[in-house]
């Protein structure tokens, strides 16, 4: 696998085991020296004591540090290459410290709370400009995954996926789950208000077809007489609707009212309607069953969206980055709204955390286990390597600085 800037830190480690090594090969050349002349300049006694103390911390860390990632000399010293020898341990271990230590719910949702990530997000998506981009993103992958799916796949989705879902439903119970959802502090005189607009609307737009029906029903009356009785009845009924519109406590509201209840409890109690509704799924799953549907359904919206993508501009794109778009407005200045996703994203992020953490423990476990001993060795030593040589430099320097300072003590012992 490329490892980005491997060439520089390999350089660098280079470099600086050059470094260190020169620095020993200075000190062997530095005892050389002392021990040859001294006899003739005393005083290189002092450089002696420095050069020996030197050379020996020099070589005791440049093994320290060599055993971490090889036998040293190539020799299969015991507890030598520890890293290679130990990455299963270590990879463990790693995997053990990401999960208590990082992945935990204290730390995550501590740091996502800090933030406003539902108005953070909402403010991305209002501006158009970023909505059309990731609508286009999101968009640019779905004649893939339509051209990958050939009506064999979406037959045999649907026969054990959506075919037995619908198989299991109480359709007639479900609608009434729903009527009482939609009825839930009165919002069905809403409806009723609509209703009674609607009517008043059509009587008034069509009075003269009532009075041509009228007139055909009722052949012995004069058209007069026929226009108004037609007009009376309209005017009585119209006058009805404006007193239901206006007096919320109106019989037909009570009467609406109970008429809406009966219905709710027959749907989810009556055999009848029961009955009804697995009627119409039956046969609702049977048309879907058959194989031509499949074929011309999913073909027309495969060719359909595939067309309208390939287009500029692309009404797709358009609706699903103008959605974005609304629906991110919206969230933007809807601060109780905001507080509520991120109270729910808060307690995602736990239970997710809690959940399966261990499964990024497993993952780092297991993918130290699959790396070359040798490689994992050659991939720690290129990241710290070269910080390591300081080891070497400095126990170079500060054995001479300790050799000069027993050379002291033990001249005054």
């Amino acid at each position: 696998m490329y490892e980005p800037h491997a060439e520089l830190k390999y350089a660098k480690l280079q470099r600086m085991q050059w470094l260190a090594t020169a620095l020993l090969g200075a000190m062997l050349i530095l005892l050389g020296v002392s021990v040859g002349f001294k006899t003739a300049y005393p005083w290189l006694q002092w450089l002696q004591a420095f050069a020996e103390a030197a050379t020996v911390g020099a070589v005791a860390d440049w093994f320290a540090v060599v055993a971490l990632f090889h036998h040293p000399l190539g020799l299969p010293i015991p507890h030598t290459a520890i890293i290679p020898r130990n990455k299963d341990r270590i990879g463990e271990s790693l995997g053990r410290f990401v999960e208590y230590n990082f992945l935990t719910p204290q730390n995550i949702v501590k740091k996502l709370a800090q933030r406003n990530l539902a108005k953070i997000v909402a403010q991305w998506l209002a501006d158009r400009a970023n909505s059309e981009d990731l609508a286009e993103r999101v968009c640019v992958l779905v004649p893939a995954m339509l051209n990958a799916l050939d009506d064999e796949d979406v037959r045999r989705f649907v026969d054990r996926t959506i075919t037995p879902l619908l198989d299991r439903l109480d359709v007639a119970r479900i609608a009434g789950n729903i009527l009482t959802v939609l009825t839930v502090e009165n919002r069905h005189q809403a409806l009723l208000d609509r209703a009674l607009i609607a009517l008043e609307e059509w009587i008034t737009a069509n009075r003269g077809l009532i009075e041509t029906k009228f007139s055909e029903a009722s052949r012995y009356t004069p058209s007069f007489v026929d226009a108004y009785i037609v007009n009376k009845f309209a005017a009585g009924v119209i006058a009805l609707l404006h007193e239901v519109a206006h007096n919320l406590d109106h019989e037909i509201r009570r009467q609406f009212d109970q008429a809406t209840e009966q219905f709710i409890h027959d749907l989810k109690t009556s055999p009848q309607y029961r009955e009804q509704g697995e009627l119409l799924k039956h046969d609702f799953i049977e048309h879907i069953k058959r194989e031509e549907y499949y074929r011309v359904v999913w073909s027309d919206v495969r060719e359909r969206l595939t067309a309208d993508l390939a287009n500029e501009p692309s009404l797709v794109r358009a609706n699903v980055a103008e959605a974005l778009v609304k629906l991110a407005s919206g969230l933007r200045d809807d601060a109780a709204l905001q507080a509520k996703l991120n109270g729910w994203l808060m307690k995602a992020v736990e239970a997710l955390l809690l959940q399966h953490r261990h499964q990024v423990s497993r993952l780092i476990t297991d993918v130290v286990k699959g790396w070359d001993a040798r490689e994992v060795g050659e991939k720690i030593e290129l990241e710290v390597g070269s910080d390591l040589q300081y080891i070497r430099i400095n126990g170079t320097l500060v054995g001479g600085i300790v050799g000069v300072l027993l050379h002291v003590a033990t001249g005054f012992v």
